[in-house]
């Protein structure tokens, strides 16, 4: 048949289409590529994640309704059920200033490459180090607390399905707890395409529960059970249950739900991402106010539909899903719960891909004592096998606190907050501490917010925010304190800070100098981008 026929111009269409969209994807990799040699790096993995499946990471990273499950008996049992709504929308709305603050260094691979970009290069090694170790504390400990808590709900659905006829041990928790971590490192030794693949479902799933549960929990609740508003929203909530604390402490409690995210994780995987100086930061933006708007209807959904707060949180040990099971009935309380622990498995799927990038980035810059032997991508899944697995062994040390104490294991979720909150605010505080300095190059992002009166809100907000519940979550929860009930959360922070600062001055400033180049012969990490254009940029700032 003649190549001219008319018939055959449907299929040529659809090829030059096809092409086309070829050629735009490969330039848009080429474009992200060379923004990261911009500042001295080869990327090392391959750009597999669409636009949906980053956001898709971005909302599971944040976990949402299983986040929300997780951690539901805090506010509810410490400050009642006025400190689940209102420490949720707060605290959303403080987090929303930190969320839109990193997206002014989020062009960069993470915030711990920032962090030593933002700063001269006499400062560069030592901030480096302190964000990079914060980062990776605060991963660890918010990958192993989320296992711990997905852990819990996996126990707490069998003893609903027992009817309270069944003991959960420590043992059991904490066996099940390294199970699954050992299960979500293998499924991360996957190469990046069938990631991104598997990624992708996570938010629909996500959504989907939580939108199921809000209307199930609202049709099975009779109208004449629902609780008034003023035990919702008012000081009829307000029940103080910490033996000791004034009710503004107690109810401040409650913010530890919504503080439990990494933010930045999206950040960390921005070598994988398609297009990523856009979809890293509009992926940010969209999980935070949709987690935090959608969060607190569910949040209010839930309290509204409680019941007594003295049968809270019953045999199963979870307020959540007990509410589920009183409202819904066992069989289609457990069919729900199967997605809500669905949606923290793929919490810690992503956090552990995140994490994972971050010990990459650590050891690869000389910053562990392993001579680069977890800076190594795989040949074989062009993925970071040994930083997975180191990762996976050191999350697990974290939920061996349950063995000693239950109470005390509860830190991990506190230390989680604090130590990334901690390293999200070094960087904002530098680039506005060094804005003009001659010798820090910042390249802005496209979502960068300006040097206006809008950027110093934000920033200075989320700082000083950050600095605020920090103070809180160090606090014991429970008054008197005893060896059982102690939060080690400030203790476990500031160990590992004042351990990493004297390592480094014993050694490890003679091996570690920040985050430096994979560029052969590239200059040294401390002159990041050419001196001329430094020079440029900085008198054009000036003029």
């Amino acid at each position: 048949m003649d190549a001219a026929d008319p018939r055959n111009a449907p299929a040529e269409k659809q090829l030059e289409k096809s092409k086309t969209q070829s050629i735009r994807s490969s330039t848009s990799i080429d474009d992200d590529d060379k923004v990261l040699e911009q500042i001295g790096y080869v990327p090392s993995f391959k750009r597999e994640f669409s636009n949906l499946a980053t956001i898709s990471f971005a909302f599971s990273i944040m976990g949402l309704c299983s986040s929300i499950a997780t951690t539901f008996n805090t506010p509810l049992l410490l400050g009642g059920p006025s400190s689940v709504t209102w420490c949720w929308i707060l605290g959303a709305c403080m987090c929303f200033t930190l969320g839109i603050s990193i997206l002014h260094v989020i062009a960069l691979p993470s915030m711990y490459t920032a962090s030593a970009q933002l700063c001269p290069p006499r400062h560069r090694a030592i901030v480096g180090w302190v964000v990079g170790w914060l980062n990776i504390l605060g991963q660890i400990a918010g990958l192993s607390s989320t296992e711990f808590g997905l852990a819990n709900m996996i126990w707490a659905a069998v003893v609903i399905a027992k009817d309270g006829d069944y003991v959960v041990t420590q043992g059991k928790v904490v066996g099940l707890f390294a199970g699954l971590l050992v299960f979500h490192g293998l499924l991360n030794c996957l190469a990046t395409r069938y990631l991104a693949k598997l990624t992708t479902s996570f938010v629909f799933v996500n959504l989907g529960a939580t939108a199921l549960i809000i209307i199930v929990l609202l049709a099975m609740t009779p109208r004449s059970e629902m609780h008034p508003a003023s035990y919702v929203f008012g000081s009829a909530g307000i029940v103080n249950q910490t033996g000791g604390w004034n009710d503004g402490i107690a109810f401040l409690f409650g913010l530890l739900s919504v503080q439990w995210t990494d933010y930045d994780a999206t950040a960390h995987i921005s070598e994988e991402v398609k297009r990523a100086a856009y979809a890293a930061p509009s992926a940010i933006f969209i999980a935070v106010v949709g987690t935090g708007l959608i969060g607190w209807l569910l949040n209010i959904v839930v309290v509204l539909c409680s019941g007594p707060l003295e049968n809270l949180p019953g045999p199963s040990g979870s307020a959540f899903l007990e509410i589920m099971a009183m409202r819904i009935g066992k069989p289609g309380a457990l069919f729900l719960w199967t997605f809500v622990c669905l949606t923290a498995f793929f919490v810690c799927q992503t956090a552990l891909q995140a994490c994972s990038r971050t010990v990459y980035a650590f050891s690869r810059d000389h910053g562990l004592p392993d001579k680069g032997y977890f800076g190594h991508v795989s040949s074989w899944t062009m993925t970071p096998l040994r930083s997975i697995w180191f990762t996976t062994i050191i999350a697990i040390i974290p939920g061996l606190l349950d063995l000693a104490s239950p109470i005390a294991a509860n830190a991990i979720f506190a230390l989680t907050a604090m130590a990334l909150d901690l390293s999200y605010i070094i960087p904002i505080f530098l680039r506005r501490l060094y804005s003009n300095h001659p010798e820090v190059n910042f390249k802005p992002g496209p979502f960068y917010m300006g040097d206006g009166l809008l950027g110093w809100a934000a920033n200075v907000t989320c700082i000083v925010w950050t600095l605020f519940v920090c103070v809180i979550f160090s606090l014991p929860t429970i008054i008197p304190v005893t060896k059982e009930n102690m939060n080690y959360a400030s203790v476990i922070t500031a160990g590992v800070i004042i351990l990493a600062m004297a390592w480094y001055y014993l050694g490890g400033r003679l091996h570690y100098k920040g985050p430096s180049s994979n560029i052969p012969h590239y200059e040294d990490a401390a002159t990041f981008g050419d001196p001329k254009e430094k020079e440029q940029g900085s008198m054009s700032e000036n003029a």
